[in-house]
């Protein structure tokens, strides 16, 4: 026999659904992709899936509008684009096909965790991460803390190590680059 639960643990068991628990912990696809680009909190995950609806329900508008508005149609698709492109979200600005099939992992990409593996300044995801949030990447003359940040494609050369950074003293030490004044400092 099990005795009742009082209160304040059935409130906190209110959604967890003990029998069907694969139902009720959410989004197989979502723990993946969170797991897969080590994104930290569920909500930025969740905001990056509402922008993307956001953006191809704005595509398909731009696409249904009529013969009529032809001008202005591809005039605001080509503001889209040209906007998706400078974010680094899509590779071209031909069609907004592309921005049909914009997908949550697209943002995800775009983190500053994932960029320091493109630029081979770290091996893995984990280890990127851990730099960021320790404080050794900086973008542009910021230092960067959070690794949610999104970076757009024309700061994306501006990303370097902090100048007090351990990293980058031995980033140099290996490159043998490493200045003398550097040493006494």
């Amino acid at each position: 026999m099990v005795r009742k639960l009082k209160y304040h643990e059935q409130k906190l068991l209110r959604r967890l659904d003990l029998v069907n628990w694969e139902a009720s912990g959410g989004n197989l696809a979502e723990v993946r992709a969170l797991r897969r680009y080590r994104v930290g909190r569920r909500e930025d995950y969740v905001q990056y899936k509402a922008l993307a609806r956001a953006v191809r329900a704005l595509a398909r508008r731009l696409r249904d509008l009529g013969p009529a508005s032809a001008a202005f149609r591809a005039r605001c698709a080509a503001a889209l684009l040209e906007k998706l492109h400078g974010l680094g979200l899509v590779n071209n600005r031909q069609s907004l096909a592309v921005c049909e099939s914009l997908s949550a992992a697209a943002f995800c990409r775009r983190r500053l965790p994932c960029l320091l593996v493109k630029l081979r300044m770290a091996q893995n995801l984990r280890h990127a991460v851990t730099f960021v949030e320790q404080g050794h990447v900086r973008v542009g003359p910021e230092v960067v803390t959070d690794p949610a940040l999104l970076v757009p494609r024309n700061v994306e050369d501006f990303i370097t190590w902090v100048d007090a950074s351990r990293l980058r003293q031995k980033v140099l030490d290996y490159n043998q680059e490493r200045d003398d004044f550097d040493l006494a400092a």
